[in-house]
């Protein structure tokens, strides 16, 4: 990935800003019509408001932390469980994603995590209807495999992320940092990324590369 880290990390907080604002701008309505409501029932409507729009904040964070930041310690590993509690956080609670977890190796090391949490949340958000998605991995003789499979009434990978995941830098854009992220620890591992073609009736995503 030639393009600068100075670069990389402005487009990186871009999409966490962009991600964020919509759970925290509901927590500061939510706040405003409190102040200003004084029926009973109402102001119990409020309060749930507020305590889902701090969940799916606090859920953001978590994942975000481990897909991007240095969560999980200052280990070589990290122990799955953190991983599909992120993923469940973000999309299987109150969801319209059903999540199969088909990972068995208790830690996996932290490139193979975050690259497996980030082309999670691609295939997550291109369920637009929601579905199934599906998400496995193992550790080999040489590194690790990982397989995310996407199915799903209405299927959108926009053609940023499709670029972005085959190493196409003219598509980075602050959407697509997750996905060039997700190639480059790939490419640094000595593996390679494959996505199933735009006409696939599912979106799959496979990563092979060294478990460093």
């Amino acid at each position: 990935m030639n393009i600068t880290p100075t670069d990389f990390a402005s487009l990186l907080c871009s999409r966490l800003c962009h991600d964020l604002l919509s759970p925290v701008g509901a927590l500061n309505n939510g706040l405003e019509l409190l102040a200003d409501e004084h029926d009973p029932d109402m102001r119990a409507r409020c309060l749930e408001l507020l305590a889902d729009s701090a969940r799916a904040s606090a859920n953001k964070l978590k994942f975000f932390r481990l897909a991007f930041g240095a969560a999980g310690g200052f280990g070589d590993s990290i122990d799955t469980r953190e991983a599909k509690a992120a993923i469940e956080g973000l999309f299987g609670t109150g969801h319209r994603v059903k999540i199969g977890w088909l990972v068995e190796s208790p830690a996996l090391p932290k490139p193979a995590v975050k690259v497996l949490l980030n082309l999670a949340l691609i295939a997550g958000d291109a369920l637009v209807r929601g579905g199934q998605l599906d998400i496995g991995a193992e550790m080999t003789g040489t590194g690790v495999d990982i397989v995310v499979r996407a199915d799903g009434p209405r299927i959108v990978l926009d053609a940023e992320l499709r670029g972005a995941l085959l190493g196409d830098e003219a598509m980075m854009t602050p959407r697509a940092a997750a996905a060039s992220l997700a190639r480059a620890l790939v490419e640094e591992g000595g593996g390679e990324l494959q996505v199933s073609p735009a006409d696939s009736p599912v979106l799959l995503f496979g990563a092979s590369f060294g478990g460093r």
